[in-house]
């Protein structure tokens, strides 16, 4: 008979003998707090050091856990706030920080120090590197920069040879003179006249908003766009309106205060302008309308759309450009798309044998041909158009037949800059006195978009062509405007 000792043991006894609890472990039980002064210091075998003596380190029982009195000293020890010492609640300026001790700043060297230190040489590199009126602002930030650089630069600025960098120094100070406004043809802040009270006044009025001496001169610098005959945008009002939109209203007027409308007797011509205020910039709308008859022959059309008192300016708002391209030739060619008036059978006979299904049924709604219909972008200045034929009621018509009739609109939306000086780019293109690709600044957005978001008005989408497809630039010595 085999041992039965040398028996292998089945899968029973070994998950018994897996699961069999050990000797040395005791059973943990929840224990009540009696308070510090319930409990009592326990003795501890071969050593009367208590926890903190040398060689307790091993001997310790499960009661040591609360025991709270240091046998060799005597004192009760508080674990509680022990830990809580070593947690840090509550701000960390009580911590001892070098960096922001005041203390240790006391023998730092201050900005204006360094920069008095710094060898003339230095200066001499830096001013190299920097235009007339950077140097010029950088005397002016603190008296030890202007110690250093003296004032050479601002005795070169009053120079004539420098008048457009004065004018670039010059805009810097905006913003600390409320009560001044720039002039940009003595080159001089002139304290306003008529502090919040400025108003946008015909070509015709004089309106001057400070003294100066030479405020009826003419100058190279387009100080005034052209809006409609008899109307002009001075850019002191363009100032007016950025800065108030900057600054605030101690700097200037509202943009709401530019808006216009009004009617000419004598042309028949109705405008409205309006301006917004978007991302820095000055943007402005401008709507004409006139009342059309069908039929007209050149010498009417011309009649109709140019002003000869203004030297033959367009009656509805143009930038300098409107002479190279096609902006009349579509003007022209949207006239020609209004129908005859309705006549009956009895009207067609009096005027002869032949009569003309089309003016019994004349359709009121104009729609145009594929070339006045697009919008049109300037490629020269941030201005776009858009030509329109409507069917309108005239209320100055006393005969309610004839009442609605054709009617064109022409509107125009430009971007007239951010408004620092007249040489800005859009202000200055609008004029003509810059060089300007608008469908590379603009990009796909149209300034009409941007405008017409600003009230929430969502526009269609439209083809975008340029107004000068050819680029041909003949001025007044083309005969295609005319």
């Amino acid at each position: 008979m085999a041992d039965i000792s040398l028996r292998k043991p089945s899968l029973t006894e070994r998950l018994a003998r897996a699961l069999k609890p050990k000797a040395s472990g005791e059973k943990l039980r929840k224990k009540s707090w009696s308070g510090p002064e319930a409990r009592k210091p326990s003795s501890v075998g071969g050593s009367s050091l208590g926890r903190r003596g040398v060689g307790s380190r091993n001997q310790y029982t499960a009661d040591d856990n609360l025991d709270q009195v240091d046998i060799q000293t005597g004192e009760r020890r508080d674990d509680t706030e022990l830990l809580h010492n070593l947690a840090h609640t509550g701000s960390f300026d009580s911590l001892h920080d070098p960096i922001h001790d005041p203390s240790q700043h006391n023998s730092s060297i201050s900005g204006n120090e360094v920069f008095a230190k710094l060898p003339d040489r230095a200066w001499n590199n830096l001013v190299a590197h920097l235009v007339l009126s950077s140097t010029a602002t950088l005397a002016f930030s603190c008296q030890v920069l202007r110690n250093r650089l003296k004032k050479d630069a601002w005795s070169i600025l009053n120079l004539s040879v420098n008048h457009d960098q004065k004018i670039e120094f010059l805009v810097t100070l905006d913003s600390s003179l409320p009560d001044h406004l720039l002039c940009y043809q003595c080159a001089i802040y002139h304290r306003r006249t008529k502090k919040g009270e400025e108003k946008l006044k015909a070509a015709n009025i004089l309106n001057p908003l400070f003294n100066c001496p030479w405020a009826n001169e003419p100058t190279e610098i387009p100080l005034k766009s052209w809006l409609v005959p008899g109307h002009k945008l001075p850019f002191s009002f363009v100032q007016l309106t950025l800065r108030h939109e900057r600054y605030g209203s101690q700097y200037g007027i509202p943009v709401r205060d530019l808006d216009r409308r009004w009617k000419n007797v004598n042309s028949g011509w109705s405008q409205q302008i309006r301006y917004y205020y978007h991302n820095n910039h000055l943007l402005m709308r401008s709507v004409s309308k006139s009342f059309a008859s069908a039929g007209l022959p050149p010498s009417g059309l011309r009649h109709l759309l140019y002003s000869a008192n203004h030297d033959y300016f367009p009656y509805f708002s143009v930038c300098s450009h409107w002479r190279d391209g096609e902006l009349m030739n579509l003007c022209k060619c949207a006239l020609g798309h209004i129908p005859m008036p309705r006549e009956t059978i009895t009207q067609q006979l009096q005027k002869g044998k032949m009569i003309s299904r089309g003016l019994l049924h004349s359709n009121p709604i104009v729609t145009l041909c594929s070339k006045c219909r697009p919008m049109r972008r300037c490629p020269e200045c941030p201005s776009e158009y858009l030509i329109e034929i409507k069917f309108e009621e005239n209320r100055t018509d006393p005969n309610p037949v004839t009442r609605f009739k054709q009617a064109i609109s022409v509107t125009r939306w430009s971007d007239l800059g951010d408004g620092s000086t007249p040489l800005s780019l859009e202000w200055a293109a609008c004029n003509g006195r810059a060089e300007y690709d608008s469908f590379a600044h603009i990009g796909k957005r149209a300034i009409s978009g941007t405008f017409e978001s600003q009230s929430g008005v969502t526009m269609p989408s439209q083809r975008m062509l340029s107004l000068n497809p050819k680029n041909v630039k003949l001025g007044e010595e083309g005969h295609d405007w005319y």
